[in-house]
């Protein structure tokens, strides 16, 4: 069923987010591996990332739902459908959304989780759209929460250096206003790119062992200049193509919210779709790539500095490990 075909549009009517307290800087990681501050931004545009010290995915996940609740007073009983975008689960099953559940006691809620990397919160509200306009609901929770730490190894200066923890969440309502919420959206995968960013231990193909162990193969590989090369492409095209679609020029757009991955990549994005370096949000500085995270953190944290207001048009972008990528044209739904 096409956009145009049904009755009802998926709008975001709440939000809420999560960050840990514990912060590593650049700073930390010249005195762990060979790398300097300098490097690190210059490269990356990261200043900070959060860790959690203690606990889980779910717990972050759980902070992020609480804070939506008491931003907007929400009743978790009216959330139908739970959808969790992550890679790093609790555990391998139950799903990360079923202990969410059960410690909100969300008892008239099902779900699952998703794993499309950083393309997670992309693909899940792509999904929560599609039930939401089928007419089957008229809520949908999207989590991207992820403990990035958990699977990071903090002895690779090539990837130690990227990643946080945290969760934001954004709840999709029914609407019949064809003219608010999601508008549109692309989505693409190209499985070679299996190659270039994986964690190869602990599934089916590498169960764990001590070998397993023993070579690092629980910890993030990523071969960044051919994860560069193509998501440099891959997520200023998907963005430059749904403006395209959607008759939007650079003026009509109010923020390109791209995934947190590397400044380099949001600045070629934003140079693909010609439009200027304000409307562009970020947040990488303060919290590193968070993964399936990053997106609705940025919703949330330009929302609270009062940049975001009621018909913004927002494309979402971002590029993933498998590879995943995919844009979203979003009318912003909240005053």
């Amino acid at each position: 069923m096409s956009n145009s075909e049904s009755k009802y549009n998926a709008r975001i009517i709440a939000f809420g987010k999560y960050v840990p307290d514990k912060v590593l800087d650049n700073k930390y990681f010249e005195s762990i591996v060979d790398t300097t501050d300098e490097w690190i931004t210059t490269r990356t545009g990261i200043k900070e990332r959060r860790i959690l010290e203690k606990g889980a995915t779910s717990d972050l996940a759980v902070k992020a739902i609480q804070d939506m609740v008491r931003r907007f007073n929400i009743d978790l009983d009216t959330i139908e459908v739970m959808i969790v975008a992550t890679v790093t689960p609790d555990m391998f099953f139950p799903s990360t959304a079923c202990v969410i559940m059960d410690k909100l006691e969300m008892e008239n809620t099902w779900g699952f989780d998703l794993s499309a990397a950083c393309s997670g919160y992309i693909f899940a509200a792509s999904t929560a759209r599609a039930f939401i306009e089928s007419g089957l609901y008229k809520r949908v929770l999207v989590v991207g929460a992820d403990k990035m730490s958990a699977i990071t190894d903090y002895t690779d200066r090539n990837t130690c250096i990227l990643f946080g923890d945290a969760a934001a969440c954004t709840l999709f309502e029914r609407t019949e206003n064809k003219n608010d919420g999601i508008i549109d959206e692309l989505l693409y995968c190209d499985g070679s790119g299996r190659n270039h960013l994986y964690m190869l231990g602990g599934g089916s193909l590498n169960p764990a062992s001590h070998e397993t162990v023993d070579k690092k193969m629980h910890y993030i590989y990523q071969d960044g200049k051919a994860v560069f090369k193509v998501a440099v492409i891959g997520m200023a095209e998907v963005a430059y193509e749904i403006m395209v679609r959607n008759n939007l020029k650079p003026d009509d757009v109010a923020y390109l919210v791209p995934h947190q991955a590397n400044l380099r990549i949001i600045e070629a994005t934003r140079q693909r779709m010609g439009i200027d370096p304000e409307k562009v949000m970020v947040n990488i500085h303060k919290y590193g790539n968070t993964t399936a995270a990053t997106i609705p953190l940025c919703l949330v944290d330009y929302y609270d500095e009062g940049k975001l207001k009621k018909g913004d048009n927002l494309i979402l972008a971002s590029f993933g490990a498998g590879f995943t990528w995919g844009g979203i044209y979003l009318k912003w739904s909240l005053d």
